[in-house]
Parts: structure tokens; sequence; C-alpha cells
């Protein structure tokens, strides 16, 4: 799978869930906090939050279980930070 987002952006990320014999797709939705390793090594962070609640969740990039990656929106400003940590104390 090829990236075609960067960190600050919200994208929806579309996993595939097996259950019993059906399989169904989950959507996740929230902003990349980070992108790490290289080529066949790469995963990224996705958070949102639920009410009160964050989520964080990390995928391999050549994860089978991962359908497909929309971006929703691109950051707003220009992001001059590898990881934006800073954003779990922001909630």
């Amino acid at each position: 799978m090829d990236i075609n987002f960067k960190v600050g952006d919200v994208i929806k990320v579309y996993q595939k869930i097996k259950e019993d014999a059906k399989s169904r797709i989950q959507v996740f939705e929230g902003v990349v906090l980070g992108i790490k390793g290289r080529d066949e090594n790469k995963s990224f962070t996705v958070r949102k939050t639920v009410g009160d609640i964050a989520v964080e969740r990390i995928w391999p990039v050549n994860s089978p279980s991962i359908d497909r990656v929309d971006v929703k929106t691109s950051a707003k400003k220009k992001i001059r930070r590898a990881k934006l940590s800073y954003l779990r104390k922001a909630s």
C-alpha cells in the first residue's frame, strides 16, 4: 500500500474484521500522529476521540487487514514536527 497522507491529516482507515464466517469493514477516523519506519517496516499512528476518551491505533502499512485509507482533510497549516505527541496533552 502506498502512503498518500502525512502527519496532521485526518484520515479514514477501512479495516477488515473477520467474525465467525462473515467479514465486515470497520472505519476508524482520526488524526495521524506519526509515521515511523521505512519501506516494508513502516507503520502509522491514528488518534480519535470518542466523547471524553481518546483512542489510538497503530497499523503497519502493509497490513492485510487494511482495506483502504482515505484522506478526509489535509493539515490546515504546515506541520513542522515528525510526531504530534503534543495533541495527547491538548485533549
